[in-house]
């Protein structure tokens, strides 16, 4: 009986293990068989913006003296004085340095001395000239000896000339021992020190520069070249003038210039190498801030591009040298956009190709977002996520999908 007992417990458990072996298998093909249903991704996205939007230009400008004279001596000698320093500023006709006058004193002297001997034999022609006038009229004399004696008194006369001029020349000479600015700035450091041999006409004494005002340089594209003259004609057809251009100068420590600039030069071609237009502006310097040679951000504003397609900076992606956005659609799901870039404005890139007007973009929770995922969407403002067309310090490279 115990036997008999003990072999139908046996069945039973050999079928129960089996029925739960089966029934787990079956449970596993059952859950393979039912589609994993993907978890939405919650992302912010902006609708892209199509307005009228104000161009900024942004450029690495360099500060240029407006003139720059190189002080030079006209007469030749050792520098044996210095009235000023490297640095100073001066004033037209302020006197620079002394070269040694020992020599153009002599050659006064000695012009002088030769003036006075021609004026004496002048004199002394004249006096002769004035007996045979007397001898001829009561016939004494030849009137052939009379003119030789009045062509003697007119070639001492061209003696005297000719000496007074080298008299003129030798005090010119020594007048010109002292160097004088030829106009108001600063000089440079480059300045010579005394005892140097300076020969007329060919050594730099010192640099003068103007520094109030001062030329701020730098190169445009033919194209930005093209919209500036567009500018200025449209300004022009309307009456206005010249275009209300905003200038105006980010210093090397982030400071703004306290002074707006006007455009003041144009070059005539585009540079062979750079394939840009050098431009001038010009910026009033009274405190002297601006130092020739020092380096800026010069932004012109004032130019505007019409019906522009705009989308935020921060919506931008890259791959393999592409730019591309990732569009939030009417399903709910992700589709990836490869767009070509225009101009930078502010927060925004122009957008030239790739968007529609109804399009909306993913500013926030790219992280791992691929094309055709479903999306938990937020609607977003410019206002709400910061954004504006003030130029930014921070220009997006979208060679290298870097901000720098």
């Amino acid at each position: 009986m115990v036997t008999s007992l003990k072999k139908i417990f046996g069945v039973l458990s050999f079928v129960c293990a089996t029925g739960i072996l089966f029934t787990g298998c079956g449970g596993e093909e059952a859950q393979e068989d039912q589609p994993q249903q993907e978890q939405a991704m919650r992302v912010k996205a902006i609708k892209v913006l199509s307005t009228d939007a104000p161009l900024t230009l942004s450029y690495s400008g360099q500060v240029v003296d407006r003139d720059e004279v190189k002080v030079q001596s006209k007469v030749s000698g050792n520098v044996v004085e210095k009235y000023v320093k490297g640095g100073q500023d001066v004033v037209a006709g302020q006197a620079l340095f002394k070269i040694d006058s020992r020599q153009y004193e002599a050659a006064v002297l000695q012009a002088q001395a030769n003036l006075a001997k021609s004026m004496t034999t002048l004199a002394k022609e004249r006096v002769d000239l004035q007996r045979d006038e007397e001898l001829w009229q009561s016939q004494a004399i030849s009137e052939q000896t009379l003119d030789n004696q009045r062509a003697a008194v007119r070639a001492q006369e061209s003696e005297v000339n000719a000496q007074q001029a080298l008299l003129q020349k030798a005090q010119d000479d020594l007048a010109d021992t002292v160097v004088y600015a030829p106009m108001s700035g600063r000089i440079g450091i480059d300045d010579v020190p005394v005892g140097t041999y300076s020969t007329a006409g060919n050594t730099a004494l010192a640099t003068i520069g103007l520094v109030d005002p001062v030329f701020v340089q730098f190169g445009v594209s033919e194209q930005e070249y093209l919209r500036l003259a567009h500018g200025a004609q449209q300004a022009a057809e309307r009456g206005q003038g010249e275009p209300d251009w905003k200038i105006t100068l980010t210093l090397a420590d982030g400071s703004s210039y306290p002074y707006q600039g006007h455009f003041a030069e144009f070059d005539r071609t585009l540079g062979d190498a750079t394939g840009t237009l050098t431009v001038r502006t010009i910026f009033q310097n009274p405190q002297g801030f601006l130092v020739p040679g020092m380096y800026t951000r010069v932004e012109v504003a004032g130019l505007k591009i019409n019906n522009a397609l705009l989308v935020p900076e921060r919506a931008l992606q890259q791959l393999l040298g592409e730019t591309m956005v990732i569009v939030a659609q009417s399903d709910n799901k992700s589709a990836v956009r490869k767009i070509q870039l225009g101009e930078k404005i502010g927060s925004y890139y122009v957008v030239k190709e790739g968007l529609k007007a109804d399009d909306w973009v993913i500013v926030e929770g790219l992280t791992n977002l691929r094309d055709g995922m479903p999306l938990e969407v937020t609607q977003v403002t410019a206002k709400e996520m910061g954004f504006s067309f003030n130029p930014s310090e921070k220009v997006f490279n979208v060679e290298q999908n870097t901000a720098k």
